[in-house]
């Protein structure tokens, strides 16, 4: 079989489909029926340069694929594969690897360097490769090494450093990788294509290098070599030089003080006259100084002694250079960028790292920005008429209110006039920059805002006219409606001021949504969400018969998608997104309406009509659906309360499909979410579906393939569960429970240096809790000694999760319930129990300091119902 792999490769890529599928099958059978040869083949394949560079291009990536998948579970499957083949294979296995970075083919050096890497992400946090690293050294420090081999083995440590953790190596051997890479950006001893590998590495291998920048010697050579680098005359090595400084700027800024002027001439000049690709790096280098400026006042704000890292504030001292330079930027638009918001150009960068600088410095940037937006507002050129547009944008963010009001107030009547602008680029700038003022500058709740009964008919008149125009410019007048409207959410007696309005903003965004000019589908979905903020954010005493006549049209629109002609994937894709923005405003208008009593009965003489809607949405079976109809569906139980029952036997089915669908795992989260919805809704009603929902619940926590993320909320739903039907969860309660006690034992063993970890770490514990206060509430009025047997865990993983500084307030909160659930449900059965674990007085005395008034409140009754036990 290893002498016929070439011919199977090559035959893997045929034309011809029949040759295709049967190649593919033989390679499956020969990986299937012996894969530590079937992997040696390939690598011997990729290693050969008498072979062709059609099979070893292939060879390369099917053992990469073999070593690693995007998939965890899969990831994991393939990484324990390769730890069981024989020592001896695995070693010639990576001899041809390496002999193959010597390769006169490009391609097989390049993709020798992935697969070396893959195999060092499984070994060397084993310390089972401690050869590797000095024999890729060995490669450049040889003065015979041709150029080729050296830009492969540098490429290959780029690889490893990216693959691996800094913990992996020992400090002597970042020493050794970090010479090597500096050398290889040598100008005078390298080709251009080892600088670029090199200057590559380097950026991969600064995580690692954290000993070398506090060693100011090692520092100012690595950022002498960089600068020097920045300024070669390849574009490509320029730009990976500036990608350096960025990353630089992010994970040493502590010490970049002495290096600042010369980082700033040479960012300046960047901006000012690279290439594009170049200068968006440059941009960046500031963009990340205030991302850790911001940071660290954030921390100063939280913290009131001054043990926190030092901050420079170097945004501050380049103030008056920096800004005249990013405000240059926004005059280098292109005649095309606002056709397309994921074009990423200098214009763009330079405006996105102004609103930076403004949330950094507040106040400071005003006096900079507004002499450029006052002399450019009216020139002729469009190009800065809308640069103006967007500097003022820009800076709506980190200024006071106080300075920022009187120039807002003054700069609404011209913004209002300049959406009748000749040119669409400025119209466009002109929508968003409105929708920003909007967004942070009107909250009557707030007790502030740009908007008065004066200027209010005028601004929804611009707006509505305004949604007219092209494309572009109507999605961002969508972006301005939802931010007004939003604003008036529980302003009091103030969002009276819009219900005059509401009919037509309405209508004129189902006129929008149902353009056809809108190209990508971009502007309908905008006018939806635009429309859902209206509906969800109007004072529903005044528009109630509005919504109610809102119902009946989206209800109607919605059954003309369910009899569109499909006839290709696209089609039913097209379908499935409209009706998932269907369903998405129907749930809006069942959740306003059925809000208040009044309107509640508008839903309920509606809801068997919507209800037969969603269920042949769902017969559509497109994941999308799935999802909105899913969360509609949930708020009609919530409004239908016990009345949903009689759907629930048609529904049942799909509430399964929901439960089962690990792919789309967000799809079966959100079905979850609608369990105990319905079990809300329901009560006791819920019971004859339980056994099946109970089983596909444990059977997802039990499953290796769903995402983690489902997992937390499954657990919460156990709770709605037993809430739901009280006694009957007994039968329940062995799986249940030790599925709850395995995933306590979990959050004990979760690495807390992982950020990520640590709020998932929070998610599961608060879940967790909250499954324990369903399940004893349940049984507290019958058999509440059932879970007698499992009160000490629960105790002992209270008090596990007190001592845990990486708590977070929901999961305080949680914990102090169930303690108080707990003690009212077992009664004086927990007595001994609270006392062997006396933690729970200095938890309570926590709680009972907190500012945090509902928190006050659950640890005032916890303390009661543990009183109670203990006199009992």
């Amino acid at each position: 079989m290893a002498m016929e792999i070439t011919q199977f490769l090559l035959a893997a890529q045929s034309a011809d489909a029949n040759v295709r599928t049967g190649a593919e099958a033989n390679l499956r059978q020969f990986q299937e029926q012996n894969l530590p040869a079937f992997l040696l083949s390939l690598s011997f394949e990729l290693a050969n340069n008498d072979k062709p560079i059609e099979s070893r291009r292939l060879a390369g990536i099917v053992l990469k694929n073999s070593l690693d998948a995007k998939d965890a579970v899969m990831k994991d499957r393939l990484v324990q594969q390769w730890m069981q083949i024989d020592g001896s294979i695995k070693s010639q296995i990576k001899d041809f690897l390496l002999s193959t970075l010597g390769s006169p083919v490009p391609e097989a050096r390049h993709t020798s360097a992935q697969v070396v890497a893959k195999i060092a992400s499984i070994e060397i946090p084993q310390k089972q490769w401690p050869a590797l690293i000095g024999t890729l050294l060995s490669n450049m420090t040889q003065r015979e090494s041709p150029a080729g081999v050296k830009q492969a083995t540098l490429e290959t440590l780029g690889y490893v450093c990216e693959e691996i953790s800094h913990r992996d190596l020992e400090q002597a051997e970042v020493n050794n990788v970090l010479t090597a890479v500096v050398q290889g950006m040598n100008f005078s001893e390298n080709t251009a294509e080892v600088r670029l590998a090199a200057t590559k590495a380097l950026y991969n291998a600064l995580d690692f290098a954290e000993t070398n920048f506090q060693n100011e010697m090692e520092r100012n050579f690595i950022m002498k070599v960089v600068c020097e680098t920045a300024l070669s005359k390849e574009v490509e090595i320029r730009q990976a030089a500036f990608e350096c400084l960025v990353s630089i700027a992010s994970t040493y800024y502590e010490v970049l003080e002495p290096y600042m002027q010369a980082l700033f001439e040479l960012t300046s000049n960047a901006v000012k006259g690279d290439e594009e690709a170049v200068a968006l790096q440059a941009i960046e280098f500031w963009s990340s100084i205030c991302d850790e400026e911001l940071e660290l006042q954030e921390f100063e704000s939280a913290e009131t002694d001054d043990s926190g890292p030092a901050h420079s504030h170097f945004i501050e001292k380049a103030l008056p250079s920096l800004v005249p330079m990013l405000l240059e930027t926004l005059l280098k638009q292109e005649e095309d960028q606002d056709q397309d918001d994921s074009i990423w150009n200098v214009s763009m960068a330079g405006g996105t790292c102004l609103g930076l600088v403004a949330r950094t410095v507040g106040d400071s940037i005003l006096p900079l920005v507004m002499p450029f937006v006052e002399r450019n507002i009216t020139k002729p050129d469009w190009r800065c008429r809308e640069a103006a547009t967007y500097a003022f944008g820009s800076i709506l963010e980190g200024p006071t209110l106080e300075k920022l009001s009187h120039l807002v107030n003054s700069g609404l009547d011209f913004l209002l006039k300049a959406m009748k602008d000749e040119n669409n680029h400025v119209k466009d700038t002109t929508a968003w920059t409105l929708s920003r003022i909007f967004e942070l500058l009107h909250s009557p709740a707030g007790g502030y805002s740009v908007i008065s009964s004066e200027n209010l008919q005028r601004v929804v008149q611009i707006l509505l006219e305004g949604i007219e125009d092209a494309p572009n410019v109507a999605e961002k007048v969508c972006g301005a409606i939802y931010y007004l409207a939003q604003g008036y959410e529980d302003a009091g007696t103030s969002s009276s001021m819009l219900t005059p309005f509401i009919p037509s903003i309405i209508d004129c965004l189902l006129k929008t949504a149902n353009r056809t000019d809108g190209g990508d589908l971009k502007l309908r979905s905008s006018a939806y969400e635009t429309l859902n903020e209206v509906v969800r954010c109007s004072n529903i005493v005044e528009t109630s018969s509005i919504i109610a006549h809102l119902l009946p049209v989206i209800m109607d629109q919605l059954g003309k998608t369910i009899e569109l002609q499909i006839a290709s994937l696209d089609d039913r894709e097209k379908q499935g997104d409209l009706q998932a923005s269907l369903c998405g405003v129907l749930q809006v208008i069942i959740q306003k309406l059925s809000s208040v009593d009044e309107t509640k009965t508008i839903i309920l003489q509606a809801a068997d009509q919507i209800m037969t809607l969603f269920l042949k949405v769902f017969a559509c079976r497109s994941s999308t659906v799935h999802e909105e109809a899913m969360l509609a569906i949930g708020a009609l139980a919530y409004a239908t309360g016990t009345e949903f029952e009689k759907y629930m036997q048609e529904f049942y089915k799909y509430l399964e499909m929901g439960l089962q669908n690990f792919e789309e795992y967000q799809v079966c989260a959100i079905t979850v979410g609608v369990v105990g919805d319905i079990c809300r809704a329901l009560d006791n009603k819920v019971l004859p579906y339980c056994d099946g929902i109970m089983n596909h619940l444990i059977k997802d926590l039990s499953s290796e393939e769903l995402h983690r993320s489902v997992k937390p909320p499954i657990f919460s739903c156990f709770g709605d569960v037993a809430l739901a039907i009280e006694e009957h969860f007994e039968k329940y309660v062995p799986y249940a429970l030790q599925m709850m006690q395995g995933a306590a034992e979990l959050c004990a063993r979760m690495d807390t240096s992982d950020d990520e970890l640590i709020d998932y770490a929070n998610q599961l514990k608060r879940s967790i809790f909250e499954a324990y206060s369903g399940i004893l509430q349940g049984f507290k009025n019958s058999k509440s000694e059932i879970m007698l047997p499992y009160a000490q865990h629960l105790l002992q993983f209270i008090e596990t999760v007190f001592r845990d500084r990486h708590r977070d307030e929901s999961v305080t909160k949680a914990a102090v319930a169930v303690i108080g659930d707990l003690a009212d449900a077992l009664g004086s059965n927990t007595k001994i129990l609270f006392r062997e674990r006396a933690f729970y007085l200095d938890f309570l005395g926590e709680c009972l300091q907190s500012d945090d008034e509902q928190l006050k409140e659950t640890a005032t009754w916890t303390q009661g119902m543990i009183g109670r036990v203990m006199v009992s």
